[in-house]
């Protein structure tokens, strides 16, 4: 594929010169997005690629001439007009959006396909794309089971860090591997999505659920033009496909908000990641029937609680954030699915119970959940799930913090990995599960250095289990990987002095030249930067190994994660933060107004002074793989590539 001269927006300009000369009306967008169309390109690598049978729509969206109105459309595919009724519908502006739903194609190779857009003048608008089918081949035993691990934000550094703290380091090696380690098969993903080369998690977990580049803040579907959160052409979903073809169930479990990028990237068609309404409803109306899901566990309970109810988050609205959802008549018939409803006060809860969803609140119950359970359903927070650094000091009887006294029984994702798995275990025909790491990403974009690695250990403990299980379940395929790289995390060294005295240089005071100044102040410069800085970060031999105790606490997590000379982490995508290098009391707090009392400022350089978070990196990410079908993975490829490759090990197999 080559990008060099963009055809269609030459083509775009020569219409318009043309003026009203009996223009045809222009086809400005075409989906599935292809070079083709956008490039005149024909070549590979194709944008768009589905596997046989997988069902998808075609879209466009066409201008019309002044004072004209688009009658009618068609598409063709390899030159034949594909069956099925397509729907054209005015998006204002004298737009149209032209429309044909579940469109599936069996004969692998590219295909060429094309719009026809017929104006009550009876002049034709037409564009043409292109889209690959990938089959799959006999090629040995099938993966039954599919575990997708997810460390949502996890780069190789955070991997290290997590390594360093929960293994240890000695004269060079690691004293164990993480879970992680021991999987055999590697791999390096590229994470572009189809909008930006830096991606958000939308479209960085639903790569491996479709197949296919999305949008930032979109999953599930491809860019339309409308405002409609829910009316974009969407992209058959792994765990749809699974259902329908091989009756295999599907589990989501996550540390986030269940509504969040990831889990929903698996399951839902949204235009917006953040309408959790619709979402969490979408999960029962659609994803129960479609996919089997048979496990949703997480955060997120606001919004399965009615409005009337203290703590819910349903709205009343179809836009703006939260959003519930309503689909057209055309989209419901086209896949088969209900409409959707504008219901505020829908007990969500009571309906997946009465779906015959058992149900956890914390995590006695889910300890609880009977043995031959079949359908579960765990909400263990409003919001997102409290970091397991949080977690487990609560356990051992410390100071609840952020939102644990509020949610004071809330399971690891160990814990919860389990109870999937036992569920799940239930159906013969196997299951797809995604399991998330999500506060990895959410803490790395705090810059809290101490709880996202922790997070990381609780994600790997979860590896743990998954591994296990695939030992005494053959036919079961493990991927551990990312949805992108955040923070630009990287591990500088160690500190060169004790934990004590550390304390004691951070409580020392004083004000930085530099935050001096951007905070208002003086800008005389004191001894901040080198109190905690200049004598504190030991680089290379400097450096050494830092020693973390994870026996005595007897949880298998570390005691303390400030240790003595402790390892230092730095962040090369960072928002303005003050850096004292030790464990924040308490969790999500602004970085810009932390630590403020210890006088080392760092300057963000994402959007500049003010920016409160790290922001997600393009860099490519790390994949670990084992059991069946593992060895199909391998190497560096794009995101999109590992669901074809693991479709490949459910459908056709592997050697």
């Amino acid at each position: 594929m080559k990008t060099n001269l963009p055809l269609q927006l030459t083509l775009w300009g020569l219409a318009a010169t043309l003026g009203a000369v009996q223009a045809a009306p222009v086809v400005s967008r075409l989906n599935p997005p292809s070079a083709l169309f956008t490039y005149g390109d024909s070549t590979p690598p194709y944008i768009a690629r589905f596997l046989v049978g997988q069902r998808f729509d075609l879209q466009a969206t066409v201008q019309a001439d002044a004072d004209k109105v688009i009658t009618g459309g068609s598409f063709t595919v390899d030159g034949a007009v594909v069956s099925g009724a397509v729907t054209v519908t005015a998006i204002g502006s004298g737009k149209y959006n032209l429309v044909l739903r579940a469109y599936a194609n069996v004969s692998a190779g590219a295909h060429t396909f094309a719009v026809r857009a017929t104006q009550d003048d009876s002049l034709v608008g037409t564009a043409t794309g292109n889209f690959e089918i990938v089959g799959t081949t006999v090629q040995g035993r099938k993966a039954k089971n599919i575990i997708y691990l997810i460390g949502d934000g996890m780069s190789l550094a955070h991997r290290t860090a997590a390594r360093i703290v929960s293994k240890g380091i000695a004269q060079g090696k690691a004293v164990d591997p993480l879970a992680m380690d021991t999987l055999p098969v590697a791999a390096i993903l590229n994470t572009p999505s189809l909008n930006s080369i830096v991606t958000d998690s939308a479209p960085g977990a639903a790569c491996y659920s479709t197949g296919n580049k999305s949008s930032n803040g979109q999953e599930g579907v491809f860019p339309d033009d409308t405002t409609d959160k829910w009316d974009n052409p969407r992209v058959e979903h792994m765990g749809n496909y699974l259902a329908r073809t091989q009756g295999k169930a599907l589990g989501i479990v996550t540390t986030a908000d269940v509504e969040d990028a990831t889990p929903g990237s698996f399951a839902v068609h949204a235009q917006d990641r953040g309408a959790g309404t619709g979402i969490c409803d979408m999960y029962l109306d659609e994803a129960v029937a479609k996919h089997q899901l048979r496990v949703l566990m997480g955060g997120g309970r606001k919004w399965f609680l009615p409005s009337t109810t203290a703590g819910s988050g349903r709205v009343n609205t179809l836009t703006g954030s939260g959003a519930d959802y309503v689909v057209s008549a055309e989209l419901a018939a086209g896949w088969g699915v209900p409409t959707g409803a504008l219901d505020p006060n829908r007990d969500l809860i009571a309906d997946f119970v009465a779906a015959g969803f058992a149900y956890a609140p914390d995590a006695s119950a889910l300890g609880a959940i009977p043995a031959g359970t079949t359908k579960l359903l765990g909400l263990f927070h409003g919001s997102n799930m409290d970091v397991s650094l949080d977690k487990i000091a609560e356990r051992r009887g410390g100071a609840a913090v952020g939102t644990v006294a509020t949610y004071p029984d809330q399971p690891l994702l160990e814990e919860m990995t389990d109870k999937a798995l036992q569920v799940l275990s239930q159906n013969a025909a196997g299951f797809v599960l995604m399991v998330e790491g999500a506060s990895i990403d959410k803490q790395a974009h705090n810059m809290d250095s101490e709880r996202f690695v922790h997070d990381t250990i609780e994600f790997d403990r979860a590896i743990g289990r998954c591994i296990a299980f695939q030992v005494a379940n053959p036919d079961t395929l493990i991927v551990v990987t990312a949805d992108h790289e955040c923070a630009g995390a990287a591990i500088i060294g160690a500190s060169a002095v004790t934990n004590a005295a550390l304390v004691l240089r951070a409580a020392q005071g004083g004000t930085d030249g530099v935050a001096g100044a951007i905070n208002g102040g003086s800008g005389v410069a004191t001894d901040g930067q080198a109190t905690l800085r200049t004598n504190v970060v030991n680089t290379y031999d400097n450096a050494s190994f830092p020693v973390y105790d994870n026996a005595s606490a007897g949880d298998g997590f570390p005691a303390s994660m400030d240790v003595d000379k402790k390892m230092l982490i730095g962040y090369g995508a960072n928002g303005d933060r003050y850096e004292d290098w030790l464990q924040n009391v308490q969790p999500n707090v602004n970085p810009a107004l932390r630590d403020t009392a210890g006088d080392f400022f760092i300057a963000g350089q994402a959007t500049g002074a003010g920016v409160q978070s790290a922001v997600h990196t393009a860099a490519d990410i790390p994949l670990s793989a084992g059991g069946r079908g593992a060895s199909l993975l391998g190497g560096t490829m794009d995101n999109t590539s590992v669901f074809f490759k693991v479709m490949q090990a459910a459908i056709g197999g592997a050697k």
